[in-house]
């Protein structure tokens, strides 16, 4: 999941509500929907009530970027023209075994998913500091909510700590999602 939109749950919606001024209770509901549509379209940005990559950097959001195969717009094409690749800003296959050799070649877990560690690595975004990758992040200790939050953070450096001191490894924010129907 990389983009928010009515029905889905979870921290990335509070923080999408804490910017729209509207209840941050975590559940993406009219409410919310509404609010987004307006603040699309006061900043000219296509009014569809789904936040996505372009509406989160146009919100200064950064934290929340997540481009996966699938995902389309400018920061696709961001993306595409620092890998040195044909910039339709259509993420697809070329798109992603471009990104999983630019990963493996920087240290970083080569997922083909470029969240705010691989983002920060490539200079993508200016705004995309050490800080904003540590608010991708859920806290250390948080309990896990899903069974596939146990993956590093997407575009995380891989774990650099010695045997038998093994330190939990960091997790996207994004695993907290949850759709209306339980699925993420």
């Amino acid at each position: 999941m990389s983009i928010l939109k009515r029905g889905l749950s979870g921290e990335p919606v509070k923080i999408l509500q804490a910017k729209l001024g509207v209840t941050a209770d975590g559940a993406f509901g009219p409410g919310t929907e509404v609010a987004l549509k307006t603040y699309q379209q006061k900043h000219g940005l296509k009014v569809d009530g789904i936040a996505g990559p372009d509406t989160f950097a146009q919100m200064g959001l950064y934290e929340l970027i997540l481009l996966k195969p699938g995902t389309s717009g400018d920061a696709v094409k961001k993306l595409q023209q620092a890998l040195g690749i044909t910039a339709d800003g259509q993420f697809g296959a070329g798109t992603q075994k471009a990104l999983k050799e630019f990963q493996a070649k920087n240290g970083l877990d080569s997922d083909g998913l470029a969240g705010p560690a691989t983002l920060a690595k490539m200079s993508l975004f200016k705004e995309m500091t050490a800080e904003i990758v540590k608010k991708s992040e859920l806290p250390a200790g948080a309990p896990a909510p899903a069974p596939a939050a146990s993956k590093p953070a997407p575009g995380a450096p891989p774990s650099s700590t010695a045997p038998g001191h093994e330190e939990a490894p960091k997790r996207s924010i994004w695993a907290t999602i949850k759709g209306m129907f339980g699925h993420g």
